[in-house]
């Protein structure tokens, strides 16, 4: 018997780099994200020149492209440690789109469906987290970064699968990687 799981990975990566903000402008009219604002292809960016729906689409994008493959994994009965690779693979492709020459966006809506998929209850903390320190601060960037730090000790703390609370501390290193011109902008009081 032919073993699927690694074209499943490949699978994953593929939807990781279908660039939803990239979609939804073209479908929408709207000029190319990576060549307005931040130059981000993600919501935050989409927001600022396409408005509040092109934005909500583009969330729902990247969240269901992290989302879909780990919960096909779980529905095909995939082991604990291929279920994470199925997510770490969608983030990735968020953030080096083979569509787009490999450069995407900061991956935070996608890791949050990724989380969702391992687990809703993992999901919600990280979302009420986000929340949180978004009505403290009302600076994106930096909720979603503490929401990430947190993640896989909430991981842990669910009693997820060592698979599962690496593949979450994987995809906080990254963040904290893609958006260090935003913690430097914040450690110098300057983020918006």
């Amino acid at each position: 018997m032919i073993d699927y799981s690694w074209l499943l990975v490949i699978i994953a990566y593929c939807i990781g780099s279908i660039c939803s903000a990239i979609v939804v402008c073209r479908v929408m009219g709207l000029p190319d994200p990576r060549e307005q604002g931040s130059g981000n292809p993600g919501a935050t960016n989409v927001m600022r020149f396409g408005g509040k729906k092109a934005a909500a689409i583009t969330l729902l994008g990247d969240l269901f492209k992290g989302l879909l493959p780990v919960l096909v994994g779980q529905f095909v009965g995939l082991p604990s440690v291929f279920v994470a690779g199925l997510g770490a693979a969608a983030f990735l492709g968020h953030l080096y789109p083979i569509f787009f020459g490999f450069k995407g966006g900061k991956g935070v809506a996608t890791s949050v469906g990724v989380l969702l998929g391992f687990s809703w209850q993992l999901g919600i903390l990280v979302i009420a987290t986000w929340l949180l320190v978004y009505k403290l601060s009302k600076i994106s960037s930096l909720s979603a970064l503490i929401a990430s730090v947190l993640s896989s000790g909430f991981a842990w703390w669910l009693g997820m699968s060592e698979a599962i609370i690496y593949a979450s501390l994987m995809m906080t290193v990254f963040l904290l990687w893609r958006h260090q011109a935003n913690i430097k902008r914040l450690l110098a009081g300057q983020e918006k």
